[in-house]
């Protein structure tokens, strides 16, 4: 129960406690003899040459797992599997950030990571959208584009000599993110995917999964956005008064838009305390779930609600595990 105070009365302990064995029990059954801990065994074939990998060692002529974990075979290669494990980067790697330093044509940004990330300057798309060289103005004007606090979006370009992350930001969908919630969960439950840019359309509701554990979800903003304002920035014609309001209209973000922000950022929350894989089916099922069962937004993180995710995900597992048999 991490993150969330509950106080559970007697049906609702019961309940819970029923659910987590099943669950325990799904697990093993699923996991088979491959799920080992410190100093267990694992069975290999020493004439086929084994390769020992990460998380495994030799002891008295056997191969034994050094971490707790799932033992994992790629060719002649046996290593485990971490089940909860920090945030190892990789090139390619969709992640979220903030914004902590502007340096010399570089911003620094905090990713969850032992070391901070690095955006150059010459590593993402000007405003204006034009290619060209980055002068000197455009490194003076830095402040203008991202500053202190203010959340990104990047993409992990590769890595520093000194150990830390290249960032970059060549592209519509990256860049800076308003209108919205920032969320830290452990990053070992994001999974690598091939989306993890996600437009929630019934919602009006854009949602970001950081492999690095920092999950964005905020208003949907239609690319060219800022343009628009840009154009009516340009009109002579146009009142100030009138500006305001198109202004006000463009940065405004309706009530049915932020309850709907704020109920599938507290199914993240709700889901990342349980212990789950955080999915975009997963997060949508259990904000829709809320929903439908007429649960109010501030109760989605109470006893009641936990326990019934608890008991909901029971019955997901029991029908896949059909299913595949």
């Amino acid at each position: 129960m991490r993150d969330l105070q509950l106080s559970l009365n007697q049906t609702q302990r019961v309940r819970l406690q029923a659910a987590l064995q099943q669950l325990q029990d799904l697990a093993s059954q699923a996991a088979g003899s491959s799920s080992v801990t410190v100093a267990d065994t694992i069975p290999v074939n020493n004439e086929d040459g084994i390769l020992k990998g990460h998380g495994t060692s030799e002891l008295d002529g056997q191969v034994v797992a050094t971490l707790c974990g799932v033992v994992e075979r790629v060719n002649k290669l046996v290593y485990v599997r971490a089940l909860r494990a920090r945030y190892k980067p990789e090139v390619g790697d969709i992640i979220v950030g903030r914004v902590i330093e502007i340096a010399p044509k570089r911003w620094r940004l905090e990713i969850n990571f032992s070391q901070d990330a690095v955006l150059m300057l010459s590593s993402m798309n000007l405003p204006d959208g034009i290619q060209r060289r980055r002068t000197a103005v455009d490194e003076l004007n830095m402040r203008s584009i991202f500053e202190e606090n203010d959340v990104v979006c990047a993409e992990v370009r590769g890595f520093q000599h000194d150990g830390s992350l290249h960032l970059q930001a060549r592209s519509q969908k990256y860049g800076k993110l308003e209108r919205g919630q920032l969320l830290t969960v452990p990053a070992y439950l994001v999974k690598r995917r091939k989306q993890h840019f996600h437009h929630l359309e019934k919602y009006h509701v854009s949602l970001i999964i950081g492999c690095n554990g920092f999950i964005w979800v905020g208003e949907h903003l239609e690319t060219g956005e800022n343009d628009m304002l840009e154009d009516r920035e340009k009109r002579p014609e146009t009142s100030k008064s009138n500006m305001i309001c198109e202004e006000q209209e463009l940065t405004f973000t309706p009530l049915e838009v932020r309850q709907h922000v704020c109920r599938i950022a507290n199914a993240v929350r709700l889901l990342a305390a349980l212990g789950f894989i955080l999915t975009v089916e997963s997060i949508m099922d259990t904000a829709e779930a809320s929903a439908s069962s007429n649960i109010e937004i501030k109760d989605m993180l109470g006893p009641e609600f936990y326990v019934q995710t608890v008991e909901r995900e029971v019955q997901r597992r029991i029908l896949l595990s059909r299913k595949r048999g």
